[in-house]
């Protein structure tokens, strides 16, 4: 026979202590390596580690970044620019990828001082924003 179940009954004893499985699950959560998880199942606490700065922070500069997935609206002239700088690239001896490119073309635009940064952008004309029209094809 089922019996109801309270919020009382799900989350801690009538002292107000939280119950074993609660607590489990609550290790489980926090737990960040196996050793921890296997501490966890066994019931034993495993004392916190103790992480020097250097070890944090080099840990920290090897994770990688996270990455974003966009798309944009180019003409076709500078579209082929980007062609030929994959190919120039390529007789210097480093085979670009196109987000390679366009990630070089940043790091130089952040770069510039505030005045070619804004002489840059003035220098290219505004684009309509949104996808090319079809034109018919598919």
């Amino acid at each position: 026979m089922a019996t109801a179940r309270t919020a009382k009954d799900s989350s801690s004893t009538s002292r107000g202590a939280p119950r074993k499985a609660a607590v489990k699950r609550e290790v489980r959560r926090n737990a960040s390596t196996a050793a921890d998880l296997a501490a966890a199942a066994s019931g034993l606490a495993r004392p916190p580690k103790a992480e020097s700065t250097a070890a944090s922070e080099a840990a920290e500069s090897k994770a990688k970044p996270k990455l974003v997935r966009d798309s944009f609206t180019i003409p076709k002239n500078e579209y082929a620019v980007l062609a030929e700088l994959k190919q120039r690239s390529a007789r210097l001896g480093h085979a670009a990828k196109k987000s390679e490119v366009l990630r070089a073309g940043i790091a130089a635009l952040r770069s510039m001082p505030d005045a070619a940064l804004l002489a840059a952008l003035q220098a290219i004309p505004s684009l309509k924003t949104g996808r090319p029209k079809n034109n018919g094809k598919r």
